[in-house]
């Protein structure tokens, strides 16, 4: 097209972090790969969560922190696309927003990173009282209850900040990252240990890289969706509707862990109160193999928990949505609510 996508330059928007960085390269790497005619201009920028350091994530209480400035450049048309990390999306996006792509999940546990002191131990073989630093809510309040010898406490920055705070001064004996980030950053070998879900579900979206994109722009949205990884999309769908029908925010505990194994998907979700002592378990499971009907039409774009992904089955992402909020409704018959507002409330104080 002489005035459509090809003829001009698709600027996608990113955090600075050198982290952030590097997600957005790896997603217009595979857009170069499938486009090779097209020419991507990156355009970092700054984000609220990105500029206040000196408070704890949990206590800003502000739901889209690393992600309104890069809306708003989205909204103004400065930009075509932004690469979040998924897990930074709220489960309701502004309108005219949708994320148009969510790729292959990385591994969505959590690791711990020790002290070179501490190298080659566990969190079980750290001494009495010794501190692991965390800014998630959600880590801190299943570790505090497997893991009572130790202190959690509070820990902010990017990835290269918090690693230079544990390697460099004594405050912390290890500090808990998610995985993916790690990996990505190339520091695999720093990993120590990794949490499986007997030891700590995973945050919501965790692992996953999203595209955001203008609902209304088709052009750029068909381009995108080529990125979509089909189980992903049902996992995160899963995850984000329980994480919705919840009302969880960054402000209370709440952790999932999905798997989808011959066309069935399993999804585990779990509320805690802020030192763990108070929690709700369940895991669910429905069938998510469905024909791939032509659904263009009225219905084309439908949304699923902010997604759009067209080249994936209807009735599946249906039937992930409805998991999620199954699931919560079922936690939230047990109590969840009065555990997940007792959270907020201390959180607050």
């Amino acid at each position: 097209g002489e005035n459509g996508v090809d003829s001009r330059t698709i600027r996608v928007g990113t955090r600075r972090s050198q982290l952030a960085r590097i997600q957005t390269d790896s997603v217009v790497m595979m857009l170069r790969e499938l486009y090779p005619h097209l020419r991507f201009e990156i355009v970092a920028m700054s984000t609220t969560g990105d500029k206040i350091l000196d408070t704890a994530l949990s206590k800003i209480g502000e739901k889209s922190l690393f992600t309104k400035e890069l809306e708003s450049a989205l909204e103004r048309n400065e930009v075509d696309l932004v690469v979040h990390s998924l897990k930074d999306l709220p489960t309701s996006l502004p309108p005219g927003f949708t994320i148009g792509a969510v790729c292959k999940r990385e591994n969505p546990l959590d690791a711990v990173v020790f002290h070179p002191k501490n190298c080659g131990k566990t969190l079980s073989l750290l001494p009495e009282k010794s501190v692991v630093g965390t800014s998630s809510l959600r880590r801190a309040a299943q570790l505090k209850k497997k893991f009572p010898h130790l202190e959690f406490r509070d820990i902010r920055g990017n990835l290269n900040t918090r690693l230079k705070k544990l390697d460099e001064k004594e405050d912390f004996s290890a500090i808990i990252l998610a995985a993916a980030g790690l990996k990505r950053m190339g520091w695999e070998n720093r990993i120590g240990q990794l949490l499986g879900p007997e030891d700590c579900l995973y945050a919501v979206g965790q692992g996953a890289l999203a595209v955001e994109v203008r609902a209304k722009d088709q052009e750029i949205l068909n381009m995108v969706s080529a990125l979509h990884d089909a189980d992903t999309v049902l996992c995160c769908i899963a995850e984000r509707a329980f994480m919705k029908r919840l009302e969880g925010g960054c402000s209370v505990p709440v952790a999932v862990n999905t798997l989808l194994k011959d066309d069935q998907l399993y999804l585990t979700g779990a509320v805690y109160s802020l030192d763990g002592s108070d929690s709700l378990k369940e895991t669910m499971q429905t069938g998510v193999s469905y024909p791939h009907q032509n659904e263009d039409g009225p219905n084309d774009d439908v949304q699923h928990v902010g997604i759009t992904a067209k080249n994936v089955p209807g009735q599946a992402q249906e039937a992930a949505e409805n998991l999620g909020v199954e699931l919560a409704s079922l936690l939230l018959s047990k109590g969840a609510k009065h555990i997940l507002s007792v959270a907020r409330q201390l959180n607050d104080a």
